[in-house]
């Protein structure tokens, strides 16, 4: 007699990264819904996101670890907001070649109306939650980014 197989998602560690999967998926829809009257997709306004949140001074590299993704395709994405002047280069005192990312003014005003389409839908999301289940989970999401974030660490030693 042999134990049949657990269904992958009755995990529920699996069925979280599911859930986050999905989640993610319907935030890039949205996303493009909203930003696309200003000529924007989610993954250019996301960089401008990170742009902002690093108040113009952080390099391709890091913008890139902020957000969890590979250098290359934030800096696909930056030479594309670059060609659209909506952010620049400006020097950067602790390294020769890898250039600051700011916002050009076009950039800031194109971001502060991205913002404001969005704003509706954030505070949709948190009257829809409880504060603390809110915040309970944003500490969880935190917390198994870092997680994650040392298993790949560990994994490429």
């Amino acid at each position: 007699m042999t134990d049949a197989p657990r269904p992958p998602f009755e995990h529920p560690a699996n069925a979280l990264v599911l859930e986050i999967f999905r989640a993610n998926g319907a935030l890039i829809r949205l996303g493009d819904a909203l930003v696309k009257p200003l000529g924007l997709t989610s993954a250019r306004w996301q960089v401008l996101g990170a742009v902002a949140q690093g108040h113009g001074g952080l390099p391709v590299a890091r913008i890139a670890d902020n957000m969890g993704l590979t250098r290359q395709s934030v800096q696909r994405i930056v030479d594309e907001l670059a060609e659209a002047e909506l952010v620049g280069f400006a020097p950067n005192p602790a390294h020769k070649r890898a250039k600051l990312v700011v916002m050009t003014p076009r950039g800031q005003r194109l971001f502060q109306r991205a913002s404001e389409r969005w704003a509706p839908y954030a505070d949709a999301i948190a009257a829809a939650l409880d504060p603390r289940r809110l915040r309970s989970t944003t500490d969880n999401l935190a917390t198994l980014r870092g997680f994650l974030d040392q298993t790949n660490d560990r994994s490429s030693e």
